[in-house]
């Protein structure tokens, strides 16, 4: 504390002294020297990969995705990164990695980053990858996110063609359809299949085909499947819009969130679109209020 001060009285005394430390500050610039108190509010890191065996020179890695707009993205990204280095004392190098849908999102200001960006972070756009000629077989599945649906199934047909042995055949499918259903939220698995013509390939052997099948079976008809697929896709669009509110008004209470799971799935994009201009906890009660 009596370093702080003294540096305070330093600093306000002598303000051109911060232009002779750093090299880079104009001449002209003025500062105010303050202290201001920094509040820690939980922070949850989307997707964290930490390298196994010791490893010193193998980055951990903060991987995340947004395909939607958000003004407040970068600022909450390098918050909760930094905080997790200071909370869990990591001595490991890190670096950063984006996954964007185009170039011309608005997620915040870039500025007070960028460095960051120049050294440490990576962004990814796949609206590049449209473009982008001689894809690997994994940039190509990412690519799907974003293919308009008119091209999308030609190019899944080709990434599944492409498979050389069976267990990748049934890896690629298994994602392949979970892209698909995601793109095509009207259509069942089956619809999607046959989108795709798979005549020879067992489909129902793939991990998300018998994801839906148990969920449909629960039900004991042919339509509980179908009941099954759709349900699957509400519930996870309802987590998706769940954490999207948490981020962006703050803690959302059991009932809130019960309401939320309760909509149907156009009510639930809707609320999707709503909440990047919500400010805080009140409009999300104002919006359910006028909405269920």
């Amino acid at each position: 504390m009596k370093t702080d001060k003294l540096f305070y009285r330093i600093f306000l005394s002598q303000p051109s002294l911060i232009t002779e430390l750093l090299s880079d500050i104009p001449d002209d610039c003025q500062f105010e020297y303050t202290a201001p108190v920094v509040k820690e509010k939980e922070v949850r890191l989307d997707g964290l990969l930490i390298p196994l065996g010791d490893l010193p020179y193998a980055p951990i890695i903060f991987l995340e995705a947004q395909m939607q707009r958000d003004h407040q993205f970068y600022s909450r990204y390098f918050a909760g990164l930094f905080v997790y280095l200071h909370q869990y004392k990591i001595t490991k190098t890190w670096r950063g990695l984006l996954i964007l849908s185009d170039r011309h999102q608005s997620l915040g200001s870039e500025i007070p980053y960028q460095d960051l960006f120049n050294y440490r972070v990576q962004r990814v756009y796949l609206q590049d990858l449209l473009v982008a000629e001689n894809l690997s077989p994994n940039l190509a599945l990412l690519k799907l996110i974003v293919t308009p649906e008119t091209d999308v199934i030609l190019e899944a047909q080709q990434i599944l063609n492409n498979a050389t042995t069976e267990a990748e055949f049934k890896l690629k499918l298994d994602l392949v359809e979970a892209i698909l259903v995601n793109k095509f939220p009207q259509l069942t698995i089956e619809e999607v299949q046959k989108m795709l013509n798979l005549r020879e390939a067992d489909v129902t052997q793939t991990r998300f085909y018998q994801e839906v099948l148990q969920r449909g079976l629960r039900e004991g008809t042919q339509q509980g499947v179908q009941q099954g697929v759709q349900q699957g896709i509400q519930q996870g669009e309802a987590n998706m819009v769940i954490r999207l509110l948490a981020r962006r008004c703050g803690e959302i209470s059991i009932e809130q969130q019960n309401q939320v799971r309760s909509l149907p799935l156009e009510t639930l994009e809707t609320l999707g679109e709503a909440l990047l201009d919500f400010q805080g906890i009140i409009d999300l009660e104002h919006w359910l209020g006028e909405n269920t």
